[in-house]
């Protein structure tokens, strides 16, 4: 086992990113800081080093326990960070806005406005 690995690599290996150019993506547009730092694809991580990732719509900061440099089965991948990340906020319930009678047509202007009005978007 290797004592460091390009930041890329490591994400791609420990399952973050489906593939190493989406890896590569993610730390060239910013998304990607190692200590606290904008990483490029070639920064190195090493043992204890602290990684914070934007994936998908998530922030994820992962403590790095473990080197992998080839992309591993979930449960190893799992033991090589420890996932500081917090847990997302509960979901609110949201009510669904009102249905309309089928073969009623388009809405006039003024049921326009008004489902818009339900739906919170003005």
């Amino acid at each position: 086992m290797a004592n460091a690995a390009r930041v890329d690599v490591w994400l791609w290996a420990v399952r973050m990113f489906k593939t190493r150019s989406a890896a590569q993506a993610a730390c060239r547009g910013g998304k990607v800081r190692v200590d606290g730092v904008p990483a490029k694809p070639a920064t190195s991580v090493g043992v204890g080093s602290r990684v914070t990732a934007l994936v998908g719509d998530r922030q994820r900061d992962l403590e790095v326990t473990g080197i992998l440099l080839k992309r591993a089965g979930a449960p190893i991948a799992q033991q090589c960070y420890i996932d500081h990340t917090p847990p997302p906020p509960p979901r609110e319930f949201v009510a669904p806005a009102g249905t309309r009678e089928r073969g009623a047509g388009r809405p006039t202007k003024r049921e326009r406005r008004e489902i818009d009005r339900l739906r919170g978007r003005r």
